[in-house]
């Protein structure tokens, strides 16, 4: 009951905030926010599973790129609306084809899958449309955006602790440990494995939806930037990716860390990149709430 306090405060008071910062603070709220909400979608599917997906870009931009198309021919709800369909279809017909596979297939798969949309789109824009880039004209503030972004992370976080309590959070978590003991304790993987993909790629389309305004003109190589699923994946595992919070607790830092560097290094930025997924994986494989949590049970062990 207590914690359900402190978070209703703590939401209560990341609402109001916004009316008080200058323009550029609300923008690294936006970015914060962005991420925490992307983090916490990838992990709700690959953080039990143990399924690396590279694809995160690939319904970002699918996101952002209906917006764009649709903006101003449908009244915004109903955007987001076709946003969100449209990222469950594309996860279902993605899911009932690749989900069989596994490991480093799994991760090649999604990287080209990217790829693979951000070229079709940039094919279907010069040839059929003889464009490549749209503008965004709605009639959004940032502090609009920002609550938005803000509610994406509510709903990302809340559905993660609802399934990490639910039969499928239990079905996922056998996933994780032993795929071939799951399949013989009666489990549907791939069913379990479509349900929490599908809701997972759906969020993240929504995120890219909502964010895309911000932008006001839009291409495929701004919007399918592979960074934002390097950054999503280094983000989910540096806080711990099978954690609720983890996402979160890793996504806030390092957000602010790229800002840095690429405000300071912005030739340089990807070769820190690199080398901060390379020390997450060494470091902090379980990430920081369970190196915490380890470290605990070491200095409780050692005063017994």
């Amino acid at each position: 009951m207590i914690r359900l306090v402190f978070g209703l405060l703590a939401l209560a008071l990341l609402v109001i905030v916004p009316l008080f910062v200058s323009e550029y603070e609300l923008g690294l709220m936006i970015g914060m926010a962005t991420y925490v909400a992307l983090a916490s979608a990838w992990a709700l599917f690959s953080g039990h599973t143990n399924y690396i997906s590279l694809a995160t870009v690939a319904f970002y931009g699918t996101g952002a790129y209906t917006v764009a198309v649709l903006n101003e021919s449908l009244p915004y709800p109903a955007v987001i609306l076709c946003a969100g369909l449209i990222g469950a279809a594309m996860a279902l017909l993605v899911g009932l084809s690749t989900l069989r596979l596994s490991g480093i297939y799994f991760v090649i798969f999604t990287f080209g899958l990217a790829e693979l949309v951000r070229q079709l789109i940039t094919w279907y824009e010069v040839t059929i449309t003889g464009t490549l880039g749209r503008y965004i004209f709605l009639d959004l503030t940032a502090r609009d955006i920002y609550w938005q972004m803000l509610a994406l992370v509510v709903v990302s976080i809340g559905l993660t602790a609802w399934i990490n309590r639910s039969r499928l959070g239990l079905a996922l978590r056998a996933i994780g440990d032993d795929e071939v003991v799951a399949a013989h304790s009666g489990i549907p993987l791939a069913r379990t494995k479509l349900i929490a993909f599908t809701l997972s790629a759906t969020l993240i389309t929504l995120v890219g939806a909502v964010a895309s305004p911000r932008w006001v003109y839009v291409e495929p190589l701004i919007v399918f930037n592979p960074t934002v699923s390097f950054l999503t994946v280094i983000m989910a595992l540096l806080g711990g990716a099978n954690r609720l919070w983890g996402p979160l607790v890793g996504a806030i830092p390092l957000f602010l860390l790229f800002e840095w560097l690429s405000v300071n290094f912005p030739d340089t930025y990807p070769i820190f990149l690199g080398l901060m997924f390379i020390a997450v994986v060494f470091v902090l494989p379980n990430g920081i709430i369970a190196g915490l949590d380890n470290l605990r049970a070491s200095l409780k062990g050692s005063k017994s």
